[in-house]
């Protein structure tokens, strides 16, 4: 069991299964030593655990929760393209959308869920750029979504 693994099994974190693509494209493309992963939300097979917008049916906690859960479907799904997750150099960046109400302005606050995790698993290796945005509407009324990209070990 390497170092990571160890880290999520004090943190008492069990990773969900890597989803599957939802539609015409892949999950994580890798470019030299570099994946850029597609877009994640709060789902459990396949099927949304949240549904709405952020500052009419959910509070900043609720959307914290929410892209938490986003970023341990990207966890899995960086497990899953790496193998030992010892193998990641750098969480490079993160991009997350918060579909929101017009007066709602908290969209870092929401997307930290996923950041403050990947800082708690991967240290210093997991800080990381990052750019939070609103828009009125995502795919499926989903409240959020997480793009990710990271730079693993060169083979």
């Amino acid at each position: 069991m390497g170092k990571i693994e160890k880290r999520l099994e004090e943190l008492g974190i069990e990773l969900p299964n890597a989803p599957e693509a939802m539609a015409s494209y892949v999950v994580v493309q890798k470019v030299d030593d570099m994946l850029y992963f597609s877009g994640a939300s709060p789902m459990k097979d396949g099927k949304p655990t949240m549904q709405g917008i952020l500052g009419k049916d959910f509070t900043i906690e609720e959307g914290y929760d929410g892209a938490r859960q986003a970023g341990l479907l990207l966890l899995s799904q960086l497990k899953k393209a790496v193998g030992d997750l010892d193998n990641v150099e750098q969480i490079v960046k993160l991009f997350g959308i918060v579909a929101s109400s017009n007066d709602f302005f908290e969209h870092p606050a929401v997307i930290n869920g996923a950041s403050e995790l990947f800082v708690e698993v991967f240290g210093e290796k997991g800080k990381h750029a990052r750019s939070a945005i609103g828009t009125s509407v995502l795919p499926w009324n989903l409240p959020l979504e997480v793009e990710m990209i990271v730079k693993v070990k060169a083979k």
